[in-house]
């Protein structure tokens, strides 16, 4: 039996759930996890539920044979293929420990995404990317050459049918432009601090303040830098006998461990944009699940 997930937005209203579930019936399928939401603030319903259709039934149509119901409620709806992998695109620059993390985990198959190919504005990873049978592409980015460059990334992403870009520790600002145009499709990890410290050596200003925890913030990237909706987020405590590369070593941990989880909560469908925030629903039983380790 093959595995799917149906993902819903609309407007709140009587009978959705009703209707949906319904209609899965109807059409031979069985539901074997479901989680929704409804935003008394904004009236707007999410739902997500996997299920397994027991008489083969095909994506595309349930998809169309479910128009008229989302229609009558307004939905934003789409059928996914729980067992199909998410096409990713990494961006790095000169830190590595998300970039190896994601990696590792994609090889395994921790994480339902296959790694289409890494860009750089540096050399210093092409050699674990090329080893792990992963196109690398160099794209030096300066003031002058910004446009160009930008112009190439997304050559990059267009030729291999990226569906998710992730700036994993990638030290460049992206355009507005390119931000629009990737909405909701670009994934990025930084540091984040109580209270916060932005500039050079945040890990030695929160050491000088004596900060208790450090974490790490992941968000989709808009046009406000570091500003985005949150996907993910997670700290780790310090004490006051710790140095600031112990803080440092710490911090790569825990970006490392909000990024793939927040990888994970996308490429599984479980996110959705809700104005400056998201939803993101519990994890389906299974789906962490490795295919082999090591």
């Amino acid at each position: 039996m093959t595995r799917y997930c149906l993902t819903v937005t609309c407007p709140s209203r009587r009978g959705i759930v009703a209707a949906v579930s319904t209609f899965l019936a109807d059409n031979g399928c069985n539901i074997t996890d479901s989680s929704q939401f409804d935003d008394l603030d904004t009236d707007q319903f999410f739902m997500r539920i996997g299920f397994v259709s027991e008489q083969g039934s095909e994506l595309e149509a349930l998809s169309q044979a479910f128009a008229e119901i989302a229609s009558n409620f307004g939905m934003t709806f789409e059928f996914h293929d729980e067992n199909r992998k998410m096409k990713v695109l990494i961006m790095v620059s000169r830190f590595g420990h998300c970039l190896n993390d994601l990696l590792y985990r994609a090889r395994i198959g921790a994480l339902p995404v296959e790694i289409v190919a890494v860009i750089s504005n540096h050399m210093d990873y092409q050699k674990v990317v090329v080893n792990a049978d992963i196109p690398f592409h160099c794209i030096k980015v300066t003031k002058e050459n910004k446009p160009d460059a930008e112009a190439a990334i997304m050559k990059v992403v267009e030729d291999t049918s990226a569906e998710l870009v992730v700036l994993a520790r990638y030290m460049q600002i992206l355009s507005d432009a390119m931000c629009q145009k990737m909405s909701g499709r670009i994934i990025n990890i930084h540091h984040s601090f109580l209270p916060s410290f932005k500039g050079a050596n945040p890990y030695k200003q929160a050491r000088e303040r004596g900060v208790k925890l450090i974490g790490a913030t992941s968000h989709y990237v808009t046009a406000d830098l570091d500003e985005g909706p949150i996907i993910e987020q997670d700290i780790v405590r310090i004490t006051h006998a710790q140095s600031a590369a112990d803080y440092v070593s710490l911090g790569r941990d825990v970006e490392s461990q909000v990024l793939a989880r927040a990888i994970h909560a996308h490429a599984n469908h479980r996110v959705f944009l809700n104005g400056n925030k998201t939803v993101v629903f519990p994890a389906s039983p299974g789906s962490y699940s490795s295919e082999r380790m090591g």
